[in-house]
């Protein structure tokens, strides 16, 4: 299948390949002859799918083919959850309408206030915005959404997650009832999906993903380790792999800004991006990873929602999520458009609990690998031991033998108990032979 049999436009498919994308990825062949046929589509996709073009492009091609009305209020709006995602899928349209006259711009909070009523004012296409941000611009009666005609819910499953349900039901009111109204998100709740039937009109459906999958490409571990010897542990699997771009998540704030400090000490180049950052500190935090200027990034969950990291091999999860579905979105940072990718838990016997969730909500089993030299003093207990024992039922103790197994042992699974590895990283691939 290609750009061209889709039905896309010829400056639209010229713009799609100096982006190097020569056929279509499965969202964006089943999302985009529905939003071209001008249906509002429920899009369900993980992150890496190439969803935000499977939006974009058709949305270029429609807003070109209708009338221009001659006026300068905004005709489409996206809505997104963070300043990050804002920013890149501002930086997408650009690039895919770069053969077709389109006007566009991006609010989002933590930027100035004046530069971008300045901008609405001179009139845009296409506005990409923060909830938050937009309704700032609402009540100073800087944006006027009477004009739209089409509308975006991008990541609406993170909007809900982080509060955003009353200021979407704010801005909803805003927009003419008479619109095309795509909503793409990678788990489709219940509340979700009443809210899309108050406001979408016979919806059609694409779900590439099932809910709360993980993609075939990523391989897990799981390193069980005390809480005081994480540091330590983490230090020396990203000595072991210098030459690689890593992307680290912490639970606090706080906690990434010291981790990050702490790796620098360590002769990691590293930097922190997190909600306590100005925008502008935050780009540079993400424009530096990406150039390679520091090596890795160390993120809360809300910070790192909807980060395009284009061939990032590891993710390294130094505390869990509280949430078991920020794990699914956690590893989508990795193994992205068919790339294989790698993701590694540090584990102390306290996050035993979110463990279990997460395994429950997977439903797979996660190797479980000791290190030489930071086999845990506590065992990690994941609800289903047996009495008396504090192991799992029918497991056998971890192994103390400090030599490394033969290659040919069947691994064990954080389902069944650790197996003990020598050395004080493993290497890739010993870690996927053993799959």
């Amino acid at each position: 299948m290609s750009f061209e049999s889709l039905g896309l436009a010829p400056a639209l498919v010229r713009a799609l390949a100096e982006k190097n994308y020569t056929a279509p990825t499965p969202i964006q062949a089943e999302a985009i002859p529905h939003v071209l046929a001008g249906h509002d589509l429920l899009g369900g996709a993980q992150t890496g799918t190439g969803k935000t073009a499977a939006f974009v492009v058709p949305m270029l091609q429609r807003l070109h083919e209708m009338p221009t009305r001659g006026d300068r209020r905004p005709r489409a709006l996206i809505l997104v959850p963070t300043r990050e995602l804002a920013a890149q899928v501002h930086d997408s349209i650009r690039a895919y309408s770069k053969f077709q006259r389109t006007t566009t711009a991006v609010i989002y909070g933590g930027a100035g206030m004046q530069p971008q009523i300045d901008a609405l004012r001179r009139g845009v296409d296409i506005l990409v915005a923060t909830p938050g941000r937009l309704i700032d611009h609402l009540e100073r009666r800087s944006a006027d959404l009477s004009g739209i005609e089409m509308l975006v819910l991008d990541e609406a499953d993170r909007m809900l997650d982080m509060g955003f349900l009353p200021a979407i039901k704010r801005i909803l009111g805003k927009v003419p009832a008479k619109r095309q109204t795509l909503l793409f998100s990678a788990t489709f709740e219940d509340e979700l999906k009443k809210l899309a039937m108050e406001f979408m009109r016979a919806p059609k459906e694409v779900q590439i993903a099932a809910r709360n999958t993980i993609t075939a490409t990523v391989s897990h571990r799981v390193h069980p380790v005390d809480q005081a010897r994480k540091r330590d542990l983490l230090v020396d699997i990203l000595s072991k792999r210098w030459q690689e771009q890593i992307l680290v998540f912490g639970k606090t704030k706080h906690g990434c800004n010291r981790l990050s400090e702490l790796l620098e000490k360590a002769g990691i180049s590293s930097t922190a991006i997190h909600g306590n950052k100005s925008q502008s500190q935050r780009l540079r935090a993400l424009a530096d990873f990406k150039s390679g200027a520091k090596r890795v990034l160390v993120a809360t969950d809300v910070a790192a929602r909807g980060l395009d990291i284009p061939q990032l091999p590891l993710v390294i999860n130094f505390d869990l999520p509280m949430v078991a579905e920020d794990y699914i979105h956690r590893i989508g940072r990795t193994g992205r458009a068919g790339a294989t990718g790698e993701a590694i838990s540090l584990v102390c016997q306290e996050e035993g609990i979110l463990l279990r969730q997460i395994l429950r909500m997977l439903k797979v089993d996660i190797e479980m690998v000791e290190v030489e030299g930071y086999t845990p003093t506590k065992t990690i207990r994941l609800g289903n031991e047996s009495p008396g024992t504090g192991r799992p039922a029918g497991n056998r103790p971890p192994q103390r033998n400090q030599r490394r197994p033969h290659v040919n042992n069947a691994p064990r699974h954080a389902h069944a108990g650790p197996k003990k590895h020598g050395g004080d990283a493993p290497r890739r691939s010993e870690s996927r032979g053993a799959r």
